[in-house]
């Protein structure tokens, strides 16, 4: 899903694009959070009028949420997107307003939720919020099994091996999201017929293939943590042997820990 947003003023403008019919074929005010108001124009001038107590100019944070062509995405979807947005932004309890759009029998939804804080009567910043946008968007590609746009392809494909020192001792210093982190590796595999293929994949995204002690595979992050590969992936041993191999083929565990430490040393 591709997201998309700025602050901005001029609430009157925004609400006669949002609720424009005439570009589209069915607009539909799917919510209003934290208004008077139970209609887009007046909530927006509501908006407009609390900022007026403030010096912030540009007092609404306006989003749009444009899934895959061709995808005819659920509004439950939309919904959980929009609630991991606003909670990844600090935008929590604000007042908000949703929108659906349909044309052409496909559908995409706006957000715009007011920056203003009531009870501090300052506006709450917003730190970063486009690199925290792409970093949901690529969730949700993951997690819905959709191939990701060669932009944001190309934003993961860096072997880490190549990253310089403090590059490196960011991305340590960050650890990992468990949830995205078997994503990213049930991605690899839907997208490999084979160990070479699935290895490579594995690779551009910083991880690493194994042999466990005891676990059969595994796979090493650029830290050195080891994870179940059955687990991560969700498929049964059987059946990452018949695309993998023998398990005993691969390097263990510590030769690829010592392997990874001198790279990463260079």
């Amino acid at each position: 899903m591709i997201l998309k947003a700025s602050e901005r003023g001029s609430a009157a403008n925004l609400a006669r694009h949002l609720m424009n019919s005439r570009d589209n074929e069915h607009v539909e005010l799917h919510e209003l959070r934290g208004f008077v108001a139970d209609d887009l124009h007046g909530a927006l001038q509501e908006a407009d009028a609390i900022s007026r107590g403030t010096r912030c100019k540009n007092f609404l944070f306006s989003l749009s949420l444009s899934p895959p062509e061709q995808e005819n995405v659920p509004v439950d979807v939309f919904e959980v997107a929009i609630e991991r947005i606003e909670a990844k932004l600090g935008l929590e309890d604000q007042p908000r307003a949703v929108i659906f759009h349909e044309k052409e029998g496909r559908r995409h939804a706006h957000a715009v939720w007011s920056r203003i804080d009531p009870v501090e009567m300052k506006a709450i910043n917003l730190p970063h919020f486009k690199r925290k946008l792409n970093d949901i968007a690529r969730e949700l590609y993951l997690e819905h099994g959709r191939d990701m746009p060669d932009g944001f392809k190309r934003g993961r494909s860096r072997d880490p091996l190549n990253y310089s020192l403090a590059e490196w001792q960011q991305a340590r210093r960050a650890g990992r999201d468990p949830k995205q982190l078997k994503a990213v590796v049930q991605a690899c595999w839907r997208s490999s017929d084979s160990r070479a293929s699935f290895e490579t994949a594995l690779s551009d995204a910083g991880l690493f293939l194994a042999r466990g002690d005891q676990r059969g595979f595994v796979v090493l992050d650029v830290k050195g943590e080891v994870y179940s590969l059955s687990r991560l992936s969700g498929v049964k041993a059987k059946d990452l042997s018949a695309r993998l191999g023998d398990p005993q083929e691969l390097a263990p565990v510590e030769a690829r820990k010592t392997w990874l430490s001198e790279r990463m040393s260079d």
